[in-house]
């Protein structure tokens, strides 16, 4: 039972990875913007074309000509000025029809580069055929649904390359015709499968297997030639978007951004206006790849002789096309690299981006926006939590009502967690682990807040000559004793439970489990636990508490916030896709909070008042403040000894119903 828990603890790290990838998205896409708006503005001012004229002494000089000075394709000069030199990379480009053109568009695919006659093409390879489509007309939108048959050449990880040609109306869009007219049509091909490399799969073997066939099996795997790289696969997706991108202007191309410059046709003739300097480029037509999400991918392979194929066609924004474009090129580098080998920025393996896609496509807009908002609570009060916890146990002068057990185990399972990214997760966050690791830090720091870590010498005849001995700070108090006692009454009952589970999960675990080791093995059994159980560290404070009779000892504060992180993450378990006895078990620590707040009502606690284990409230010490440069009167010791009594929870109750 406790199994889809143990699985659970992915979930929570893809999550805490998925708001941190999430802010780096943000930033990137910020900075981008903020770059290309500087560099439109000042860089791209300053590289002007230059052109030459001659004053009226006949001296030549070259004067900077404005990107608006570029003719119209019509008006092309059939030379170039005097002096004037062609330049192989122009600077300035301008679109080459108007910008209200309206356009004829074929697509077709095949499995070879060349393009072939437009004549000569089966039927079924002309999948997308478009007239008249309205450039720069935002409500003209265009699908089409088709099948495709896959060549053989595809399925034997070949690339199915898509032929686009695009033209003015009535134009000529074959570019193998002799009437073909490059001032009229255009044509250029994109790939329509994908080149991505596999996930590597780690191995697993049962564990009880008899070594004679786990070593047939190491052998056979010998056999074959293992890699030594990634394995690259062919994928291919059924959603196509071709979105056309008006409005671009006068564009500075050797500034422009890689990303976007990879689909800017340039005029296919060379021309070039009189200063040899500027040229003019086609309407650019976006291949939009960027929501094609690996998970809809299909895998090519010679089993695979049909496909679906559903065609898009629309205009895009330039600023959404060119971030689009920019992230969409950043995320496949990324995940390249990472499959190579490359240690990534924060860690990852370049699938963080598809992840936050997926959300973005799958969500309600309305609950992602709470989603966002609650995730943003919830790291406030995760933050608030952590300063109020650490402020209580400075403040803190004694053990009462501390389970020192209680925080032992807790490093216990923070360190078992931390094993079980490293060992479970191959390109685990470096945010994640510094996380944890400073989880396990904290912990580590209370426990010497309540007693001394010493290293003493080992018992004669013990193999390891020292060992860690935890020992009380002080002289325990007769209510710190019995803390200690309750503590290891409440372990003593949670030893007989949740042993014979652990023991359960484990046997169920390497009979039916597979596993990289047994070292494997040990940390998911212990981990499953962790997230299974992780809640009964709670149940020594509680009855703690309830043989104390009082809760003062408590951190109030550091607990409020935490259990509102709980309901917190009630809700993110009704809204993410999760199995049934996770999103189950997000409920159990719901029945430790409302155990502490019925605790709370019983044993009433008056803060204004110093309580049975020496704390006082914030009035109390506001007042010692102010009180401290004054002058008090001696008081005889017998008057102080008759004066001084305890606050129990009960007195402090009552004392709190006389006022």
């Amino acid at each position: 039972m406790p199994e889809p828990a143990a699985a659970g603890g992915q979930p929570a790290a893809q999550a805490e990875q998925g708001q941190s990838t999430l802010k780096t998205i943000g930033q990137s896409v910020a900075m981008f913007l903020v770059i290309q708006f500087a560099v439109k503005q000042f860089a791209g001012g300053s590289q002007k074309a230059k052109t030459t004229i001659t004053e009226a002494d006949g001296t030549i000089v070259q004067v900077a000509t404005a990107p608006t000075q570029v003719p119209p394709y019509s008006e092309r000069p059939n030379q170039l000025d005097e002096g004037a030199a062609y330049s192989h990379i122009p600077q300035l480009v301008a679109p080459i029809w108007p910008e209200d053109s309206k356009l004829d568009i074929v697509v077709t695919i095949s499995p070879s580069f060349v393009p072939s006659p437009l004549s000569d093409l089966p039927k079924d390879s002309v999948v997308f055929e478009e007239k008249q489509f309205g450039l720069g007309n935002w409500s003209d939108k265009r699908a089409v649904d088709t099948t495709i048959t896959v060549p053989p050449s595809v399925q034997q990880n070949g690339t199915l390359w898509g032929h686009f040609h695009v033209g003015l109306p009535g134009a000529l869009l074959d570019p193998t015709q002799p009437r073909y007219d490059p001032a009229s049509a255009y044509h250029f091909v994109f790939p329509l499968t994908q080149y991505i490399p596999k996930k590597k799969v780690v191995k697993t073997r049962n564990l009880l297997e008899s070594k004679n066939a786990t070593a047939e099996e190491e052998a056979h795997e010998e056999e074959e030639a293992e890699p030594s790289g990634p394995i690259i696969a062919n994928y291919y997706h059924p959603n196509i978007s071709l979105s056309f991108i008006p409005n671009s202007g006068v564009i500075t191309f050797p500034q422009m951004h890689p990303a976007a410059r990879q689909y800017l046709r340039l005029e296919a003739t060379g021309a070039r206006d009189g200063s040899g300097q500027n040229s003019w480029y086609y309407p650019i037509l976006f291949i939009n790849g960027f929501w094609q999400l690996k998970t809809h991918m299909t895998l090519l392979n010679d089993t695979v002789k049909t496909l679906p194929m559903h065609i898009d066609l629309n205009n895009l924004a330039d600023w959404k096309f060119k971030t689009m474009a920019s992230i969409d090129t950043s995320s496949k580098e990324a995940a390249r690299q990472a499959a190579f080998g490359a240690q990534l920025p924060g860690g990852g393996d370049g699938s963080e981006i598809d992840m936050i896609k997926e959300i973005l496509l799958d969500t309600n807009p309305i609950l992602l926006g709470v989603t966002v908002i609650v995730s943003i609570v919830h790291m406030v009060l995760e933050t608030l939590a952590f300063g109020s916890d650490i402020a209580h146990y400075r403040k803190k002068k004694d053990n009462v009502g501390i389970s020192v057990r209680s925080i032992l185990a807790n490093v216990f399972m923070q360190l078992v967690i931390f094993l079980y990214l490293v060992d479970q997760s191959q390109h685990t966050s470096w945010m994640i682990l510094g996380s944890q690791a400073v989880g396990i830090i904290i912990e580590l720091w209370k426990v010497t807040t309540v007693v001394n870590v010493r290293v003493r010498p080992a018992a004669p005849g013990s193999t390891i000559p020292y060992r860690i001995s935890f020992e009380d700070k002080h002289k325990l108090s007769e209510t710190e004793e019995k803390t200690k006692e309750y503590d290891e009454i409440a372990f003593k009952y949670m030893y007989i439970g949740g042993v014979p589970l652990l023991l359960a999960y484990a046997a169920y675990s390497l009979v039916y489990d597979t596993h990289k080791s047994w070292y494997s093995f040990i940390i998911t059994t212990l981990v499953g636990s962790v997230y299974a159980y992780g809640f009964l560290m709670m149940i020594p404070s509680l009855y703690i508490n309830y043989r104390l009779k009082s809760v003062a000892h408590m951190p109030g504060k550091a607990m409020m916030y935490k259990f509102l992180n709980t309901f917190i993450d009630d809700l993110f378990a009704f809204t993410i896709k999760m199995p049934l006895l996770h999103r189950l078990a997000t409920l159990r620590d719901d029945v430790i909070f409302f155990v502490y707040i019925y605790q709370r009502w019983a044993y009433k606690v008056d803060y204004t008042r110093v309580n049975e284990f020496g704390q006082g409230g914030e009035d109390e010490a506001k007042g010692d403040k102010k009180d401290e440069s004054k002058a008090l009167p001696p008081v005889p010791e017998k008057a102080v000894g008759s004066s001084k009594s305890k606050a129990t929870g009960a007195d402090t109750g009552a004392a709190t119903k006389r006022r």
